[in-house]
């Protein structure tokens, strides 16, 4: 006997996902140094970063 299909998962829009990520990232990083979660979630989302001026390879 087949067993019944689910329906396909939805995926999240480019802002949720990109929420999620950030959400994910913060979380990672706040078990490993013992930050706050919401503190780091506000410096990802602020965009700032001390190597801002770097420009990565394509």
């Amino acid at each position: 006997m087949k067993a019944p299909s689910r329906p396909a998962a939805k995926r999240p829009s480019g802002q949720r996902l990109k929420a999620a990520i950030v959400r994910s990232v913060a979380s990672s990083t706040a078990i490993e140094t013992g930050q706050r979660i919401d503190t780091l979630e506000r410096t990802l989302r602020a965009g700032s970063s001390k190597y801002s001026r770097l420009k990565l390879a394509r």
